[in-house]
């Protein structure tokens, strides 16, 4: 390469051109940020259905753009911290302040806490998330699972009371929301060992393709024409849903050191050496140590 820094074939391989599959991920995590952000004016003018209608799309395409770069192998350093900015802005600062602009605003200072802390919460729970992700002492099995409730189910199940509100059911007093917001910023924090389904391996028989496709049809329309009762069910579901992972993980745990104890105990015997007879006078070599 030339080392003069004007030349044309520098410049050229500086700024080589960027094949188009590197670019589809980046562009579905920025539509992402667009609807995080169009969530927080939306809830500033207090449409409040279309601002966490907002959030969901933005979880909806988080899910989408890490496996779509997968797919067409388009992924990059710059596009994970891309993903992660995305994140800290849809499922961290939106819900938060979508909450405080629903409700918590009736807290003051108390109430702006509360959604402060779950943005910040958002935030911690992804750096851990980054700084873990080549963690040479993880076994084998946590793989598995996250390390606390990841950003976009946090940001799904925060929003709980606003669904029911649009249910119908009389909202909620200021203090009881923001002690639930500070709950949901805690399980964001914790160690609890959710499940993950990342390693989960899922083939579809050739006869089920076409159930399977109705049945996603059929989920979808059931999310669009009846958002709230699904979104509510769902969270609940999730939160009931949290032991069991946690159970799951201890199990394996459990498995995995009994199973290191039995490998340890039986090691001593396998590995003593056996006896070897002493080597004969003849074979013995006289010769000074530095010559061997």
């Amino acid at each position: 390469m030339p080392s003069d820094p004007n030349s044309t074939e520098f410049r050229r391989r500086r700024f080589r051109p960027i094949p188009v599959r590197m670019l589809v991920p980046n562009m579905i995590t920025l539509l992402a940020i667009c609807a995080g952000l169009t969530a927080i004016r939306l809830s500033t003018e207090g449409r409040m259905e279309l601002a966490v209608a907002a959030i969901v799309f933005a979880a909806i395409l988080d899910g989408i753009d890490g496996r779509v770069a997968r797919l067409i192998k388009g992924q990059s350093k710059f596009g994970a911290e891309l993903d992660s900015l995305a994140d800290f802005v849809n499922f961290g600062v939106a819900p938060g302040l979508i909450l405080y602009f629903w409700t918590l605003h009736e807290l003051n200072n108390g109430g702006w806490i509360a959604a402060m802390v779950f943005a910040i919460s958002g935030g911690l729970r992804l750096a851990r998330f980054n700084a873990s992700i080549d963690d040479p002492n993880k076994p084998a099995f946590a793989a598995n699972y996250f390390t606390g409730v990841p950003a976009p189910a946090g940001a799904i199940t925060v929003l709980l009371p606003i669904y029911l509100a649009f249910l119908g059911v009389p909202m909620p007093p200021a203090t009881l929301t923001a002690f639930y917001t500070l709950l949901i910023a805690f399980l964001m924090v914790s160690r609890l060992p959710v499940f993950s389904g990342k390693t989960v391996k899922m083939r579809v028989p050739p006869e089920m393709v076409l159930p399977v496709f109705v049945a996603v049809v059929f989920f979808v329309a059931l999310l669009i024409g009846y958002p709230w009762h699904i979104l509510s069910a769902g969270s609940v579901l999730y939160l009931i849903s949290l032991p069991w992972g946690w159970k799951s993980y201890r199990d394996q745990e459990r498995s995995l050191a009994a199973q290191t104890q039995a490998a340890g105990a039986a090691a001593p015997a396998s590995a003593a050496a056996p006896y070897a007879a002493p080597a004969a006078e003849s074979d013995r070599d006289d010769r000074p140590t530095h010559l061997h």
